[in-house]
């Protein structure tokens, strides 16, 4: 039997990465029945709308999607679709691997970490109120008239919520994971030390989730100091949860750490659909060219087949794109340490690469 899968191609390089992924999964030998939308710019120009409303019928009809890349309109007022998609779908966990890839030019080696990222709240709820207007204003008079410490009347206002409810949810989300992968060690990650409230409520829930999973080691690090411990002994840790500012800032420095977004897969899951990406943007400047590099997309793909649970071909998919990147033959020109064009392969070709390696 068939899995049903939502496809969005993307815009720019994305219905490149796209069909290269399309093609790997396939030469796993499982069957995908593909519902293909289009969403960002391409589905603007079609549509009039960057989120058409049959994209999120179809993830939510499928519970899962596989999703290139997609360019929000600056100065428009669309929101980011990516976001879109999270809030519209409860999306409520960001899951982004970290790891080293021999052939990928990198200043550390033998990464293998883990973000969870919590998606729903912390600053990027959304919560705002502008400088100078009156709702702004009569936030700011009762703040000062609850709080010792006073805000200036001119200021700009973002709220930073923290629920007992969805850091729950995310911890325990990471601990399953975990488990799932045979991981040691949950770190969760916070200011709590200076937020006393809302992270001091987000590591206080970690502690208690914690108890639950006494087979994983568990431990706690400022963010702060987490970020220089990511640099001086990336190994002493493993999987990291952490409020949704936070792992938007640590996810792209372990990507970096790992040589960037170029191999950097990501999910975004929630309880009744997941969405798999990677996390590279849509390079129009490079689209159609046949030059980009799918790996990102690729290694989402593997994702999306654990999440499955096809665990034998998700492995397979991975170790045949490490394989490929290792060789350093068939690999599109960023991945080559001359960066010579003229001796790349393109991006089929690299996906034909690994599909090779699939076969053999």
């Amino acid at each position: 039997m068939a899995y049903q899968v939502t496809l969005i191609p993307g815009d720019g390089i994305g219905p490149e990465v796209a069909e290269a992924t399309k093609r790997v999964l396939e030469a796993t030998g499982i069957a995908f029945e593909w519902d293909i939308h289009d969403a960002g710019v391409t589905a603007l120009e079609k549509h009039g709308d960057v989120l058409p409303e049959q994209v999120v019928a179809s993830i939510r009809a499928n519970g899962v999607a596989l999703k290139g890349p997609l360019t929000t309109p600056l100065g428009t007022g669309f929101r980011s679709v990516n976001v879109a998609l999270r809030h519209a779908l409860s999306l409520y966990a960001n899951l982004r691997p970290a790891r080293t890839y021999a052939g990928v030019r990198s200043v550390f080696s033998n990464i293998d970490l883990v973000v969870v990222r919590e998606n729903m709240e912390d600053l990027y709820a959304g919560i705002e109120f502008d400088t100078g207007q009156a709702d702004t204003a009569e936030i700011i008079a009762t703040i000062n008239r609850l709080s010792p410490r006073k805000v200036a009347e001119s200021a700009a206002v973002s709220v930073k919520i923290i629920t007992p409810e969805n850091s729950a949810r995310i911890v325990r989300f990471a601990f399953d994971y975990a488990v799932k992968n045979e991981r040691k060690l949950v770190t969760s990650v916070h200011k709590a030390n200076i937020m006393k409230f809302s992270d001091g409520l987000f590591l206080r829930v970690s502690q208690e989730i914690a108890k639950e999973y006494p087979q994983i080691e568990f431990n706690d690090r400022i963010v702060d100091n987490m970020c220089m411990q990511l640099m001086q002994r990336p190994e002493d840790y493993d999987v990291l949860v952490m409020p949704n500012l936070y792992g938007d800032v640590l996810s792209d420095l372990t990507a970096g750490m790992v040589g960037g977004l170029g191999v950097a897969p990501s999910a975004n899951i929630g309880e009744q659909a997941a969405v798999f990406e990677p996390i590279h943007g849509s390079a129009p400047s490079h689209a159609g060219k046949n030059e980009a590099n799918p790996s990102a997309m690729i290694l989402s793909g593997a994702m999306m087949l654990r999440h499955l649970g096809e665990l034998s071909a998700a492995k397979a998919v991975e170790e045949a794109v490490a394989g490929v990147i290792a060789e350093g033959r068939q690999v599109t020109y960023d991945l080559r340490p001359d960066r010579d064009r003229s001796k790349a392969a393109g991006t089929s070709d690299m996906a034909t690469a690994i599909i090779e390696r699939l076969s053999a």
